[in-house]
């Protein structure tokens, strides 16, 4: 749309050299960011326009800078961001009171980064002493809060996906792109404490979705929906076996081998001074058939993830 002399908007057609033009620079700028899977995708709607015109010594220029993206893509590695979930809490948020948001930071940004840069940022509009950083991702009570203060709750969250999307989402691009789904776990037991042993062990997962996906052109994206699921102690077991093989068959399958990573891994899942390792999952889940027979499938499931694990 372009305005006109009257301020009214019309529709307007671009020319094909003008089109070709936009695209290039959308081109150059995603390549420009790292998205070099993108660059593809855009110069797909380039291509039989240019090929139309038979205009080789643009498709020379075209097909160089396709090739340039697709060798970045092998031999660049890339990190597209890291991902928090800041809730605020208190009257003196006004229209933020409680709402949360998950955050886009980039590249490797540690908790403790965002921590001090919003606890400063609140604290120059509110004061310092009345701003409070929640170092807990526990649900928050609101009743136990100090009504004159302002709190901010961070906790960092990795993009979450089902499993029938895993499929699609292969490359470290997919996992990263076109994303508005995340998770964090908080662990817990019955007695409040927030870790106790194997067979008291709890895990509370929190599924978050956003209201567009990441990457967008804000850095900070509202939550419009929360789900939370509640892990049993085996059930938690289960999920550290699979992360357990997981990592091995990465570290057996790198390419090139790599003996320290694969060194490392093993000393983490079968080192005899491993506390709460392999070995105490088996002699604390699987010494005994359960006497709970709703029991018995999650039992089932964990035997065969050792089994899984010891072929690995």
């Amino acid at each position: 749309l372009s305005p006109d002399e009257d301020g009214i908007c019309s529709g307007r057609y671009f020319s094909e050299s003008g089109l070709i033009g936009l695209l290039e620079q959308a081109a150059e700028l995603f390549s420009t960011g790292g998205l070099y899977e993108t660059v593809n995708e855009v110069y797909k709607i380039v291509i039989p326009i240019l090929e139309a015109h038979r205009d080789f010594r643009k498709l020379t220029l075209t097909h160089s800078k396709l090739q340039k993206a697709f060798d970045s893509i092998i031999n660049k590695k890339r990190m597209f961001g890291t991902y928090f979930r800041v809730g605020f809490y208190g009257s003196k948020f006004g229209d933020l009171d409680e709402q949360e948001f998950v955050y886009k930071e980039p590249a490797i940004t540690k908790l403790p980064e965002i921590s001090h840069r919003l606890e400063g940022f609140y604290g120059q509009c509110f004061g310092e002493d009345a701003v409070e950083v929640i170092k807990d991702s526990a649900p928050v009570d609101k009743r136990k809060l100090d009504p004159n203060k302002a709190y901010i709750q961070i906790t960092f969250v990795e993009p979450y996906f089902d499993e029938y999307e895993m499929k699609d989402r292969v490359t470290y691009f997919e996992k990263n792109f076109n994303i508005c789904r995340f998770m964090y776990t908080t662990p817990f037991t019955m007695d409040g404490r927030p870790r106790g042993e194997l067979s008291e062990q709890y895990k509370r997962n929190t599924i978050l979705t956003t209201m567009h996906a990441f990457p967008y052109i804000k850095t900070r994206i509202n939550v419009i929906q929360r789900e939370e699921f509640i892990l049993t102690p085996i059930e938690v077991a289960i999920e550290d076996m699979r992360k357990k093989t997981q990592e091995l068959t990465a570290a057996t399958n790198q390419e090139p081998p790599d003996a320290k990573m694969l060194q490392m891994v093993l000393q983490g899942s079968v080192g005899a001074t491993v506390n709460q390792g392999p070995l105490e999952v088996a002699q604390v889940f699987l010494a005994e058939i359960p006497a709970d027979p709703k029991l018995y499938r999650h039992h089932n499931k964990l035997r065969l993830c050792f089994k899984e694990f010891i072929m690995r």
